[in-house]
């Protein structure tokens, strides 16, 4: 009929559980039961990339400071991450997904939508198709994965994690509203802990509460990000799921065992962190032009900046001996991280944007 509403999409999110833990677990089946993290060695100020669920009940969590996790639990097993490994795994993750849809989009080794609206299998159920993607993970990797069905990539993401570890959480057409109205605000996606307090100043915790403030309101209170917040708390979103999501940053950073004490310092370890990213780039997809280049540092106080050029030319390591310099001024402290990457374009968009763009002389925070 004419004029109809298109029928509603049907969004898998699939989530591995403790994605590289699960992997060494599966591997070492004298892991499974034990509290076991993968990160970086405490004496190397490492920290914990995923742990598993035994580890998660002594409060240890991703991005902890290994030290800290261990003086949590000191049985902890503290495993070095091995990611050719976790890609192999994800690329058999990924080859079963696509047994049900081309219109895969993956947004880490452990995690990815699937479009599901126009498949044919299980008579086009997209319940029934995740219940057969976990089956078939489970069964053929050795691992396992939570699944949120939805009408949309926001809503399906919510819903995978409902229910972990192994499990599933549908979101059906009809139930959404309902649904979004009791969700916490710091539940959408994009809305961290500052944006959750500046909407709580507001009288603002639920969705349903945040339904009461008017567009041109929350458009002035929080910029481009206030349209964004109206729709998502009537659970809208019209992303589509993009099966080739171009890469837009390239980066290599570390953490050093013991604080960098000077410029002098930081300048003398860029070396070789530049010969790493140099053989990153070397390796990208050609159709990828390099726009522009930035450095990331992090003091002692874990403040943190991040400072970036645009480029033209090669990203040599002179540019960010530049970047570097005047990035450590901002605080002029010891440093513990320090990290070098460039922006990415398509190339032929960027040839495009070249013939017209003013050039940009000064630094961008």
């Amino acid at each position: 009929m004419s004029g109809a509403l298109p029928p509603p999409r049907k969004i898998i999110h699939c989530d591995c559980d403790c994605f590289y833990a699960a992997v060494e677990t599966r591997d070492d089946p004298g892991l499974a039961g034990r509290p076991l993290a993968v990160g970086g060695r405490p004496e190397r100020r490492g920290v914990v990339a995923t742990c598993n669920y035994e580890a998660r009940a002594f409060g240890i969590h991703s991005a902890m400071a290994m030290a800290q996790a261990l003086r949590r639990c000191p049985d902890l097993v503290v495993l070095p991450p091995d990611f050719s490994r976790y890609r192999r795994v994800a690329e058999q993750i990924r080859v079963i997904f696509r047994d049900f849809t081309p219109l895969v989009e993956p947004l880490s080794l452990d995690e990815a939508f699937l479009d599901v609206s126009a498949s044919a299998h299980q008579g086009g159920s997209a319940t029934r198709i995740a219940e057969e993607i976990r089956a078939r993970v489970c069964a053929e990797v050795g691992i396992t994965v939570s699944a949120g069905v939805a009408p949309n990539k926001f809503l399906a993401k919510i819903a995978s994690d409902w229910r972990k570890p192994d499990g599933l959480f549908v979101i059906p057409p009809a139930a959404v509203d309902d649904f979004v109205r009791a969700l916490p605000v710091r539940r959408l996606f994009g809305v961290g802990a500052a944006t959750a307090e500046r909407l709580q100043r507001l009288g603002v915790t639920t969705c349903a509460q945040l339904r009461e403030l008017p567009l041109p309101l929350l458009s002035e209170r929080f910029g481009a990000f206030g349209r964004q917040l109206y729709e998502l708390c009537r659970g809208v979103d019209e992303r589509p799921v993009e099966p080739h999501r171009r890469r837009k940053s390239l980066s290599v950073e570390t953490t050093f065992a013991r604080d960098l004490p000077s410029l002098e310092s930081c300048l003398a370890a860029l070396g070789e962190l530049h010969a790493e990213l140099a053989g990153r780039l070397r390796r990208l997809d050609p159709s990828y032009a390099v726009q522009g280049r930035f450095v990331k540092l992090r003091f002692d106080d874990f403040a943190a900046t991040t400072l970036e050029r645009r480029l033209s030319g090669e990203a040599d390591l002179g540019g960010y001996r530049e970047l570097c310099a005047a990035a450590w001024h901002r605080r002029a402290r010891p440093v513990r991280l320090l990290g070098l990457g460039v922006r990415l374009a398509d190339r032929s968009a960027a040839l495009q944007e070249d013939l017209f763009a003013e050039p940009v002389t000064g630094p961008v925070d």
